[in-house]
């Protein structure tokens, strides 16, 4: 089965430079000089793999991954010059799946592409396998390999790290520290972490909870991490 991937930057050296090696691969890949034409595209087909760079003109390379990550689990490799914990977990946290920093050997970005596609498959492989399997507490019911969410019999919409998150911590009744769900959530342990990031997607992800009447509540242990919390009604507001 052929692979396809879009590459979205405004620089064309670097756009020629990742779809040369790329294709050399095996690939299928179109490129785009901004976000919002590789949007356009993704709208009439989904490709295997998305490399988005973070600067560009129009909506930047973060807000694009955001729009995708409102209807799609494609992966989403972001490229950015940025080298900071802060700008790498940002990226991370609002739904993309790897993070190369600019200057970059082209073999790397070859490398960190299969990598994402083997896990891809992976997840794709045991997501069939477990595709019946439902976790619940209070009003929440979670099946993780349809990726559905259901807050008292409806559906809740959820980004995939925001689903990811929640699964982990619904999964186990104790107390989660921060460094654990960055490991294990967003499954980076080789990099310098800011465990403040997993700050922005709680106050998302307890905002969406509470509008859809959720009887689950995330509570933060202060000093360590999150636990989840069964609460007698719904709509008890964010801590």
């Amino acid at each position: 089965m052929e692979t396809k991937i879009y590459i979205a930057d405004d620089e064309q050296h670097i756009r020629d430079m990742e779809r040369i090696f790329l294709e050399n691969e095996g690939y299928i890949v179109e490129d785009f000089p901004d976000g919002e034409k590789l949007l356009e595209r993704c709208r009439i087909e989904l490709p295997e793999l998305v490399v988005l760079d973070v600067m560009m003109p129009g909506r930047s390379g973060l807000e694009i991954c955001s729009r995708l990550r409102q209807n799609s689990a494609v992966p989403i490799l972001m490229v950015s010059a940025k080298d900071s914990p802060i700008d790498r977990m940002t990226g991370l946290t609002i739904g993309s799946d790897d993070y190369l920093v600019k200057p970059f050997l082209p073999l790397e970005l070859v490398a960190r592409v299969k990598a994402l596609l083997r896990r891809a498959a992976f997840r794709n492989a045991s997501e069939l396998d477990t595709a019946e399997q439902a976790i619940e507490m209070g009003n929440i019911r979670m099946v993780r390999g349809q990726r559905l969410l259901r807050i008292g019999g409806e559906s809740c919409q959820v980004t995939p790290m925001e689903f990811e998150f929640l699964y982990y911590l619904l999964s186990r009744p104790e107390a989660v520290s921060k460094e654990e769900l960055l490991h294990q959530v967003w499954g980076y342990r080789d990099i310098p972490m800011d465990i403040r990031v997993t700050d922005d997607l709680v106050k998302r992800l307890r905002k969406k909870l509470n509008q859809a009447g959720s009887t689950v509540q995330i509570e933060t242990v202060w000093g360590f991490g999150y636990r989840l919390k069964e609460t007698e009604t719904g709509r008890m507001g964010s801590r």
